[in-house]
């Protein structure tokens, strides 16, 4: 009897359940919950929480192994094959797609094919400060080596400040990969917690009459001088040249830069390229998230994730977060100081690359303030400004470290 129960331990998983396991599972559920119940960012917390799970479940086998696992006797790194032969189906994916740094520009791709140009061709001054957002991504890559990181993982912490899950990754992937995991927890987190995080950073920085300022009532005092007459057009040849101008100037961005332009191309286009706007920002899409997610999730084994280097990770995460939301914040009531057309600073805390969540919780801020006053589209301008700068934020980072 007690060989059957001794046999019995060897053969189930009990024998590997630890303390650090079931904290593991306590994350992944935390992380499921917030993604199916509060519905936060479920496309994305789902298959990373599930992704945790499997990474965690006891003599499965199904994390991620480390680069020094895929390596032969003799020195070569296995192939795909021989890494599905020896560490399955969760291994072969994470090193074909995401290792390989695949997943995030096709994402990338996705998004540029949902994204709407339009508001920030139209406000070209208000796109600027999507650019100024991205302070808190170098404020914490200084911040992040003078506590003693490598720049590389600075550098890795740093672009969660952008509030962009793809390019943290790619980042990430490129800079410091045995930082994936966290990094991509925290930046995903911080994503869903936009609605939470940007109220918090403007009520501490804006008075009353800043959440007052009126934008289109503005816009009648001091209209503007010069309107796009040729929208249309101005559309489809904007991402080719952004396409040429960011990738001369920062060839690493390219990947990113490069595959969100053609996505919107797609979509600009019209009914010619819809089919192909539809998969990109629909199947292709979907399918590359679902992988990601679930790839990522399983980087965190609990031997992997419960460090003190994690916990930093995601204290200098949400600094970055913080940080680039105040930077926005404080552009703007700088600019608003020798202006006579006054903006609402809420557009400057909208530079994030959370788009449209970010733009949507500064306009109902504003609405509480005063239920005329729609910021959404110039909000939308800085918004998906920030995508963009991010993306070059990260091409920067890359060549400078990579």
């Amino acid at each position: 009897m007690i060989e059957f129960f001794s046999t019995l331990g060897e053969v189930t998983g009990f024998s590997f359940v630890n303390w650090g396991t079931v904290l593991m599972w306590t994350i992944s559920g935390i992380l499921l919950y917030m993604g199916i119940f509060k519905q936060y960012e479920p496309l994305l917390l789902v298959p990373i929480g599930f992704g945790v799970l499997l990474a965690n479940l006891p003599g499965a086998g199904l994390a991620v192994v480390g680069g020094d696992m895929v390596i032969n006797p003799d020195g070569s790194l296995m192939n795909l094959p021989e890494i599905a032969a020896n560490y399955g189906i969760i291994n072969f994916l994470y090193y074909s797609l995401i290792k390989s740094g695949i997943l995030p520009p096709v994402i990338f791709m996705g998004v540029g094919a949902l994204t709407d140009f339009g508001p920030m061709l139209r406000n070209l001054k208000l796109a600027f400060f999507g650019g100024a957002a991205q302070i808190g991504i170098f404020t914490v890559v200084i911040l992040a080596v003078l506590m003693g990181y490598s720049m590389p993982e600075a550098a890795s912490m740093g672009i969660i400040g952008g509030a962009d899950g793809p390019t943290a990754i790619y980042t990430t992937i490129k800079l410091a990969p045995h930082m994936l995991g966290p990094i991509a927890i925290a930046a995903y987190s911080y994503m869903a917690m936009v609605p939470v995080i940007i109220p918090a950073v403007a009520k501490l920085l804006m008075t009353k009459e800043e959440f007052g300022i009126h934008m289109k009532k503005m816009d009648k005092l001091y209209p503007p001088k010069n309107e796009i007459k040729h929208l249309r057009a101005v559309k489809i040849i904007f991402p080719i040249v952004l396409t040429l101008v960011v990738s001369v100037l920062v060839p690493s961005a390219a990947p990113l830069i490069g595959m969100l332009m053609l996505g919107n191309l797609l979509k600009e286009i019209g009914p010619n390229t819809a089919r192909l706007a539809d998969a990109a920002a629909g199947p292709i899409m979907n399918t590359a998230t679902v992988f990601l997610g679930v790839c990522v999730g399983a980087t965190m084994p609990a031997e992997v994730f419960l460090r003190w280097e994690t916990i930093g990770i995601l204290v200098l995460g949400l600094f970055a977060f913080a940080i680039s939301i105040a930077g926005g914040i404080l552009i703007v009531k700088l600019y608003n100081k020798g202006a006579k057309k006054k903006i609402n600073p809420l557009v400057g805390a909208t530079g994030l690359s959370a788009v449209p969540m970010a733009s949507r919780v500064a306009n109902d801020m504003a609405l509480k303030y005063d239920k005329s006053n729609h910021i959404l589209q110039y909000c939308m301008s800085s918004n998906v400004s920030g995508v963009i700068g991010s993306a070059v934020a990260a091409g920067v980072l890359i060549a400078f470290l990579g």
